[in-house]
């Protein structure tokens, strides 16, 4: 590791994957020499066929960079948004949500297929409870197949020589972070799949002012932090986690939800809670207008839209879904 100190420590995951969207927001932050890339293991590398699920969700990718980020070894950790779980870190502190990439899933199908075209009882893999759900909502008689690995390895099983399946679903950002956009043959609406809280953002997080354990802390980087950020995206994602936190459920719970932002600074938030068998849904919407030029507001006034829509789903039912239980008395598929 290098010791120049004019120079970010960005810790991140050694996937292609992570490294990718971290060169991209360290370069954001620090100019495109102004960076070095820490790679950290966690336990979701380690681990590559336990379902995520079982083994802690998608937070289990998370906690070994916090740790180096709390130690001191790196300046900040990239993570996909979408990762994080939602309780706060005492001594870390989301310093930047840079712009949203593309939020939607994306199905990678033999032969350029649709999700209508693909024939009936095709096999479809995903490793998401939440991607799962909505696929046997959709349709029904698919086989969903689940599935874990990295991206090279989750599109061999349905576009490889080998491939043992007709398609995969994966989030349209990470393959476009990749390069690898030649590979989706359809990227899904939210109508059909509703993507995962905060799907497509990055989240930057950085010491909190006065825990770092180096004099001075990040004052060098703090103008690049505060630059790339990106209010609407930080509003839609405060929204969307504020959501999921409030249903209590971890993010590989079957929950979506995507917050959009208007010309006329009113944001407007979507969200679902499915069982597991497709066939109980919760959903519904909400607006409220945010405050972008002040932070402060504009992340209370986003996270309070979506404490309100989990709350409505909560009094609808939705919490018999994530606790596996269906209710199927409930009016379940009223918006």
């Amino acid at each position: 590791m290098s010791e120049d100190r004019s120079l970010l420590r960005v810790g991140t995951r050694g996937s292609a994957l992570a490294m990718a969207q971290s060169g991209r927001a360290a370069e954001d932050i620090a100019g495109a020499d102004g960076f070095e890339l820490v790679q950290v293991r966690t336990h979701g590398d380690k681990d590559r066929t336990s379902p995520l699920a079982q083994i802690g969700g998608t937070g289990v990718f998370v906690t070994a960079v916090r740790e180096a980020l709390l130690a001191g070894e790196v300046d900040v950790v990239v993570h996909s948004a979408k990762d994080l779980p939602t309780a706060p870190v005492p001594g870390i502190a989301l310093g930047c949500v840079p712009e949203r990439a593309d939020p939607r899933d994306a199905l990678c199908a033999r032969d350029g297929l649709t999700l209508a075209q693909l024939p009936r009882h095709a096999k479809v893999g995903t490793g998401s409870p939440r991607r799962a759900a909505q696929l046997r909502r959709a349709r029904p008689d698919l086989e969903v197949v689940d599935i874990r690995g990295n991206v090279e390895t989750r599109l061999a099983r349905a576009l490889g020589q080998d491939a043992d399946l007709d398609a995969v679903v994966l989030a349209a950002a990470g393959l476009q972070r990749l390069g690898r956009d030649e590979v989706i043959s359809e990227l899904l609406s939210p109508d059909v799949l509703l993507p995962a809280p905060a799907q497509g953002a990055l989240a930057i997080e950085c010491p909190e002012p006065g825990t770092s354990p180096e004099d001075g802390g990040l004052s060098p980087f703090a103008d690049g932090l505060s630059a790339a950020d990106h209010r609407p995206t930080r509003a839609a994602v405060a929204a969307e986690r504020a959501l999921l936190r409030t249903l209590e459920a971890g993010c590989s719970a079957p929950v979506g939800a995507l917050g959009t932002l208007g010309e006329d600074g009113t944001l407007t938030l979507r969200g679902l809670a499915i069982s597991e068998d497709g066939t109980s849904v919760f959903e519904g919407s909400g607006t409220a207008p945010v405050d972008l030029e002040d932070p402060l507001v504009l992340v209370a006034d986003a996270e309070r839209l979506g404490q309100d829509l989990a709350a409505d789903l909560l009094e609808r039912g939705a919490g018999s879904v994530l606790a596996g239980g269906d209710d199927p008395t409930s009016d379940a598929t009223t918006s």
